[in-house]
């Protein structure tokens, strides 16, 4: 199924403006897509993340679309290699990820779709921080993330808030549990524990279900700003 919608999401290589260099991006958008997911991927990682793209096919086989975008440049990414100087500068990857969300808003194919982002490790934290700056953001998923990174702006986050977390990454699951209790404006919020999880759900199964959690979180949260968009005035 995932393979087959895949197939049918045309991939498109974008380009967004940043600085000096562009951010690089992949785009998915199957036919009568219900919504589009911007990810943000964690620290040491990028657009090709094999969970990221797990996921972000999975959604896709449910009338997603997805843009999977390098939050560093290439040179960024070179000199973080070597340093680690920019993976942990969430205000850096704050702003990559609102320029991707105004070229997602501006661009033919997707200017219509609700928004919603998906972050892993510290960026889910970007993610928390732009979402409290957009109040247009449908929802946030978080995997496996450090939302106590996004320190005060969690408490201004709107957006539907889903922190995903394996019930063996003992360090992570205290910090989650923290920032539910701060999302004082999210329009819902919860904390699910995948069992038998670590931190890089590597364990079997243990990604299909932070999928399917994250599939019908997002699924059920498009449909109804769907349904409030279409609402008579």
């Amino acid at each position: 199924m995932i393979g087959h919608a895949a197939t049918l999401a045309h991939l498109q290589h974008v380009q967004i403006s940043a600085t000096a260099e562009p951010i690089e991006g992949d785009l998915a958008i199957p036919a009568d897509a219900i919504g589009v997911v911007l990810f943000a991927h964690g620290s040491g990682s990028s657009r090709h993340s094999p969970r990221n793209q797990f996921v972000a096919q999975s959604l896709q086989s449910r009338r997603m679309g997805t843009l999977l975008i390098d939050l560093l440049t290439v040179s960024e990414e070179r000199a973080d290699l070597a340093t680690a100087e920019f993976r942990f500068d969430i205000e850096l990857l704050r702003i990559r990820l609102l320029l991707a969300t105004d070229w997602l808003q501006a661009n033919p194919a997707t200017r219509d779709l609700p928004i919603a982002y998906f972050g892993a490790s510290t960026g889910a934290a970007a993610a928390l921080e732009a979402a409290a700056q957009r109040p247009e953001i449908v929802a946030v998923v978080s995997r496996g993330g450090r939302p106590d990174l996004a320190r005060h702006a969690l408490r201004a986050v709107r957006a539907a808030t889903l922190l995903i977390v394996g019930d063996l990454d003992f360090p992570i699951i205290p910090m989650n549990r923290a920032a539910l209790e701060q999302l004082e404006q999210a329009q819902e919020k919860e904390l699910a524990l995948v069992t038998d999880a670590a931190h890089l759900f590597e364990e079997p199964g243990a990604l299909d279900e932070v999928a399917r959690l994250s599939g019908d979180w997002l699924e059920r949260h498009f449909t109804a700003s769907r349904d409030v968009r279409r609402a008579p005035r």
